[in-house]
Parts: structure tokens; C-alpha cells; sequence
């Protein structure tokens, strides 16, 4: 029986796409691979959540996944001591930084290259230099580097000098929310719909100029989801004068989350940057047509189904916006699209291709 110890020390329930791709995977490997053991080594604060999730046995690692100081001190170290104790075969960082070394193998999924690619989009500034750091180590010490699409492999590559023959793609797949009826899509008016935090990479101002530039009789209603405390985007929806369109939200339940895809005209999504798309995958999933900024990651996500534009171009985000919101035949046909896109990419996908990584490190060793 593999024994796998799994990283769990940056999940705190704060993380967004990389906690929804922690749960997903192992609540599947754990009915896929019945034989294996997984054990779970949390952080103090992801300890004290909802764990029915996970396959295996967990423990309360005392390590706080929000110190950052104390959280890198138990990536580096606190992990590699961990699985020594617990005799684990293997060990899996599923959130894109791990352990200095292992004596066992090392599988880490490596999320995107971002505080390399687009440094000047880090909130924090002051850790870009070490989390870079950490990310050569645990890329080095790694037997394989699992990744999420074929834009972040050559990222890999580039910055970190990786062999390629040591890198998986292995893509995520979209959630199915509940309670959507698209039978009321419109019926709230004209809406586009935006989801996500408010990192600068995400590129939210694009989408607020991109509204203002159209004409007030055919200019939809935006809600922009996501955003904590006071939301950076406020100023400038005042100062466009875009106001009664523009309805910033923080975060929202379950049910708003279902009242708002149920309701939605499209979803836009003009990242400048991203590591995947699980936003995308959920709208297509629900029956919402999107439309995404022309870069790789997007056109591996989106496919034939998706409207894409020039992420820097806000004009041309207001011509998608403008086209999609008023041809309801054009809607539908981007529906039904997404609906096809969307059953390529599965959970039980991600857990079966992540399942043979993981045979073949341990195999190799």
C-alpha cells in the first residue's frame, strides 16, 4: 500500500483555486485508489475546517498557513520531517511550493509562474524574491512537477530550467454549481458577470472602462464578485460615472452564486495573466456564455467556445460585450459550446492522470 504524505500547510481556507484543486483531487483519489494511504498534513487553521473531505488521516501540523514566516519555515523543513515520521513513499505540495528536500520523491503542482512572469502584479512586493527562491527549490528537488495547462509547462521551462521530460500537465476541471435555472438568464436585464479577487493581474479596471465606453441604452449591468473590505475598484466606477451599472460585491454563498449564473447574460474574464481557468470551466459548466482575454491559458480553457479580446483593449472588450449581450442567438450557440468544452475537463480526469504521476515517481525511485 503507497503511503502519500500531502502538504496541506497553505491551506487555511484563504486560497481560493488552489484549495477548490486540493479538495476535488483527493476527495477522487480516494475512491479511485482505495489501496493507497493518503495522510494530510495541515496547517493550524485548515485543521480546524471541514476535513470529511479528505481521504486519509490528518494531522494538526501547529504550523500557521497565514505567518508566512512560519509557514515557509514548515514548507522548507516541517514537511520533510513529517513524512520521515510517518514513513510516507511520497510526497505531494499541491500548492505550488513544498519542501527544501525529501528523501522520498517529491510530486509539487506548480500553479503558474506568475511572481516571475509578471512580478509588478504581486500585492507583495517584499516576498516576490523569496516565494521565486522557493519555487527554484522545490522545483529542483522534485521528481515531477505536475502543472495545469501547456501555457505554465513552458513558463516551467523557461524560468526554472526545468527538464521537460520531469513536467506533467495535468488540467483541472470546473465546478457544477447547484440551483442554476437558466431558464431565467435576462430576466434581471442585461448582465454581465465577474468573478474573482482583486489582484491586479485579474484586470478588473478593463472591464469598468470597457462598460463606460459603451452607450447608456445598450450598456449591461456588471457585477464584479470577489473583492474584501474596500474595494480598490470603487474610485473609479465613481469617477466614469458608472455607478448604476456597476455593482461591486464581496464575497457571495451558494445561493447567490446560483441566483447570479441562473441570471447572467455572459461572464467576462480579462486576466492578464492566469495559471488556469476554473471561473471559466464553472460559467460553461452552468450555461453561461463567457468571453475571455485572448492569452494561452484562455484559449486552452475556452476553445471554440469562448469570445475572446485583447486583454489591454478595452474598447475591444466593450465590442464583445456589445455583440454577445444583444444577439440572444449567438448566446445560445455559446452555450451549447460551452456545454461541450467544458465535459473535456473533469475531476475524475485530474485524479486519474495525477494518480499515475504519482506511480511512476514512485516507480522511478
Amino acid at each position: 500500500m503507497p503511503r502519500v504524505l500531502v502538504d496541506l500547510l497553505s491551506y487555511t481556507g484563504t486560497k481560493g483555486g488552489m484549495e477548490v484543486y486540493a479538495r476535488e483531487l483527493y476527495a477522487r483519489l480516494g475512491a479511485l485508489a482505495p489501496d493507497w494511504e493518503f495522510i494530510g498534513f495541515f496547517s493550524r487553521e485548515g485543521f480546524a475546517l471541514d476535513r470529511s473531505w479528505f481521504p486519509g488521516r490528518t494531522i494538526d501540523s501547529g504550523i500557521s498557513g497565514e505567518n508566512r514566516v512560519a509557514w515557509a519555515r514548515g514548507e522548507l523543513f516541517g514537511v520533510t520531517r513529517a513524512a520521515r515520521q510517518e514513513d510516507a513513499d511520497l510526497v505531494h505540495s499541491p500548492a505550488t511550493l513544498g519542501p527544501w528536500r525529501t528523501p522520498m520523491p517529491l510530486v509539487v503542482t506548480m500553479h503558474d509562474m506568475l511572481y516571475w512572469s509578471h512580478p509588478e502584479f504581486m500585492t507583495t512586493p517584499l516576498y516576490t524574491e523569496p516565494v521565486k527562491l522557493m519555487e527554484r527549490i522545490v522545483a529542483r528537488s522534485a521528481r515531477r512537477i505536475i502543472t495545469d495547462s501547456p501555457g505554465s509547462a513552458s513558463e516551467i521551462i523557461k524560468y526554472l530550467k526545468t527538464d521537460p521530460a520531469r513536467i506533467d500537465v495535468v488540467p483541472l476541471a470546473g465546478g457544477h454549481p447547484e440551483g442554476v435555472d437558466r431558464s431565467l438568464a435576462g430576466s434581471e436585464g442585461p448582465m454581465v458577470l465577474a468573478m474573482g479577487n482583486r489582484r491586479p493581474h485579474k484586470n478588473w479596471a478593463s472591464l469598468v472602462r470597457a462598460v463606460a465606453l459603451l452607450p447608456a441604452e445598450r450598456r449591461p449591468r456588471v457585477v464584479i464578485t470577489g473583492g474584501r473590505g474596500d474595494d480598490p475598484l470603487a474610485p473609479l466606477v465613481t469617477e466614469l460615472g458608472v455607478s448604476d451599472w456597476v455593482d461591486l460585491r464581496g464575497w457571495v454563498d451558494d445561493d447567490d452564486v446560483a441566483h447570479l449564473y441562473s441570471t447572467a447574460t455572459a461572464l467576462a474574464i480579462p486576466s492578464l495573466a492566469e495559471g488556469f481557468s476554473l471561473p471559466a470551466l464553472e460559467a460553461m459548466s452552468a450555461g453561461v456564455p463567457v468571453l475571455l482575454s485572448d492569452i494561452d491559458v484562455h484559449r486552452y480553457v475556452g476553445g471554440d467556445a469562448a469570445r475572446f479580446f485583447t486583454a489591454r483593449d478595452d474598447a475591444a472588450l466593450a465590442e464583445a460585450i456589445d455583440e454577445v449581450v444583444g444577439d440572444s442567438a449567438l448566446q445560445a450557440r455559446m452555450t451549447a459550446d460551452g456545454y461541450a468544452q467544458e465535459r473535456k475537463f473533469t475531476w475524475d480526469r485530474t485524479a486519474r492522470e495525477t494518480l499515475d504521476v504519482f506511480t511512476r515517481a514512485i516507480a522511478g525511485a
